[in-house]
């Protein structure tokens, strides 16, 4: 009997899932391959350049289905690579430095370390989902940068200006004594200047310029203010409207939230990553909570002056904290419930910038 022989068909395999890890520098890359056993595959170095992601990105995805990276300094050298990644539907996960102990037992390597951000993403040691960086928070954390580097730079002219009245000569000096800061300033970037080279002449002509810097810094202050202000109201309109929230202060909690602020999961988070969530200290038959020290601690300080200027000006702030003090709470604890609460209230600004507004958590 003639026997009749059918052809096999081979189906292809799916591809395997890897996880990717990348220790970051300023110039290159070190990528490191595992499977999701934990099996090292391979690891490469790239430059830091758009066609060097390119490269790291096809080079992963030869070894099969890239789902999730590792990266570490998301914020610093790593953002530019989080971003081609995040771009690639990749899911960039923020993984901190090894601890100094594991380093002391494995050794430290660039091809080690890479090794490790991608165990830590496949063990769930790391789980922090990476910033964005791709949108309106990080146009207002580059003007926010420019704006404190020229804050900085106009406190410490104006303080030169008024080191050189006090050693000035009297007829200068008691001709500028009793002016406000603005004509103050003013009046010294109005100084003739002074032929000659004398003590008299150089006060003269370093008043002047001190002052016109001053002018020009302020100038630079005031457009990224406005910029700031500009983008903080287009990205979260309702943020503005908190009782006691300023343009810095925002952008300090939106920059600590970052372009994707729905990768906290919930308020509780927003909190612990501005360091207002409690953290128990308990101990045998003591049960107490204490301040929490970690977090973004500009996110912190934005908070503590939001409670500041409701505290100055909000009787009902002030009430709620006055009656926490009676119930034997110290005024740094029941500050902190209401830097909690602050919190809370930011949040829902944030995460829905243009849903229904939502009432924030009474505190009487």
């Amino acid at each position: 009997m003639t026997q009749l022989n059918h052809p096999r068909h081979h189906t292809a395999e799916p591809p395997e899932d890897i996880v990717l890890g990348v220790d970051t520098h300023k110039d290159v890359h070190v990528a490191a391959v595992v499977t999701t056993t934990g099996a090292l595959l391979d690891n490469r170095s790239f430059p830091t350049t758009q066609e060097g992601y390119r490269q790291l990105l096809s080079w992963a995805r030869s070894f099969g289905r890239l789902q999730r990276a590792g990266v570490e300094c998301t914020g610093s050298y790593g953002s530019a690579l989080t971003r081609y990644l995040h771009s690639a539907d990749v899911t960039v996960i923020e993984v901190n430095q090894p601890d100094k102990a594991t380093r002391r037992r494995r050794g430290k390597t660039d091809a080690i370390d890479a090794a490790a951000t991608a165990h830590a993403v496949l063990s769930g040691r790391a789980t922090a989902t990476a910033k964005t960086s791709d949108g309106p928070v990080e146009s207002i954390r580059m003007f926010k940068v420019a704006k404190g580097s020229a804050v900085k730079s106009r406190s410490q002219a104006i303080n030169q200006l008024k080191a050189v009245v006090v050693s000035a000569d009297p007829a200068l000096r008691e001709s500028l004594i009793g002016l406000s800061n603005p004509k103050f300033i003013r009046r010294c970037s109005e100084l003739e200047a002074a032929d000659g080279t004398g003590p008299a002449a150089a006060a003269c002509h370093t008043l002047r310029l001190l002052a016109r810097r001053i002018q020009h810094l302020t100038e630079e202050i005031n457009d990224l203010t406005a910029r700031i202000t500009t983008t903080i109201t287009a990205c979260a309109p309702r943020l503005l409207e908190r009782y006691g929230v300023g343009p810095d202060t925002a952008a300090a909690l939106l920059i600590a939230a970052g372009d994707n602020p729905e990768r906290m999961g919930s308020e509780s988070s927003f909190a612990a990553l501005c360091g207002v969530s409690p953290v128990e200290a308990s101990s045998g038959n003591t049960q107490r909570r204490r301040l929490n020290r970690g977090g973004d601690r500009q996110a912190n300080s934005a908070l503590y002056t939001i409670v500041l200027a409701r505290l100055r000006w909000n009787t009902r702030t002030r009430d709620y904290v006055e009656r926490r003090i009676s119930e034997g709470k110290t005024r740094r604890e029941a500050i902190r419930c209401l830097k909690r609460y602050i919190a809370r209230e930011i949040y829902q600004s944030i995460v829905r910038p243009g849903g229904p507004e939502v009432a924030p958590t009474s505190i009487t």
